[in-house]
């Protein structure tokens, strides 16, 4: 009885600044080496959109020659207007993957010992994210860097530059999406098959592929799917940011959505009211 006494009287530990910088360090550093260890993830991660540039691409310039659209000056090829649909398909890629080790964590118990941490529920949500955004933006420039021996870059080296930011946001959206979507499934297969469903929907139904313009012509529901489609905006973000340009339209719809995503995981991952609570997550053993 007086053990338990001790326990409850001992003051709770201070979190300072510096206890925050520690574990926004800790996460992004595990997941930099999770990433290091797993080779085979950034080969995929790099042979995929490639094989799209290379094979699609090629197969497809003489019949899909895109005409002057903004952000573009002159006609260009097909394999340069697919590039950034292909840099938001990494991310989008990285940030389902990055969601599916929150789900192995909780199984093995990684992420219960984080989850009772002093830390607020979002700062680790959000350090989650930053180390998830991180690793995509290795994997997105890996991947500029071999389509600059392609011929497909911006107009000026700038523009490796002003991409930076579209890239930080619409990373920050997309992994905050998986991590909504992470707190739905309590075992690693329910979610792997479930990413299928997601991703390829995601970056076919949108202007990854071909304008928006093209599809209108051939369906006006699918061109309003792919208004709707928020992959569609960061899509459109990055490749007006490649030419140091912004889309307004598409930074709106990527920052609300952004905030969208982080809340509804939060919500998520809270052990009172959240999903992972109702179907005995990290904290329902407490």
């Amino acid at each position: 009885m007086s053990a338990i006494a001790d326990v409850t009287a001992r003051p709770q530990r201070e979190v300072t600044a510096k206890g925050y910088l520690v574990c926004l360090t800790g996460i992004v550093w595990r997941e930099g080496l999770r990433f290091l260890h797993q080779r085979g993830r950034f080969l995929s991660a790099l042979v995929r959109p490639l094989v799209w540039l290379f094979i699609f691409a090629a197969g497809f310039r003489a019949t899909l020659g895109v005409s002057i659209i903004p952000p573009y000056e002159t006609y260009i090829l097909y394999e340069v207007y697919i590039a950034p649909g292909l840099m938001a398909m990494i991310q989008l890629f990285n940030g389902l993957q990055s969601s599916l080790s929150m789900v192995y964590d909780r199984e093995v118990g990684a992420m219960r010992i984080l989850l009772v941490s002093p830390y607020p529920r979002w700062f680790l949500l959000v350090s989650k994210l930053t180390a998830g955004i991180a690793v995509s933006l290795l994997q997105v420039y890996a991947f500029l860097f071999v389509a600059y021996f392609w011929d497909v870059a911006p107009d000026s080296h700038w523009g490796y530059v002003t991409v930076l930011p579209a890239l930080l946001l619409t990373g920050f959206m997309l992994g905050a999406m998986g991590l909504a979507m992470s707190s739905v499934f309590k075992q690693l297969e329910n979610f792997a098959s479930v990413m299928n469903f997601v991703i390829f929907p995601m970056f076919f139904a949108s202007s990854a592929l071909y304008p928006l313009w093209r599809v209108q012509q051939s369906s006006e529901l699918l061109f309003a799917i792919c208004r709707w489609n928020p992959f569609t905006h960061a899509v459109e973000l990055i490749r007006f940011a490649l030419y140091g340009q912004i889309e307004w339209t598409a930074l709106a719809v990527v920052s609300g959505c952004s905030i969208v995503f982080l809340l509804a995981a939060v919500f998520a991952y809270d052990p009172s009211t959240g999903l992972t609570a109702r179907r005995g997550g990290p904290d329902a053993a407490k």
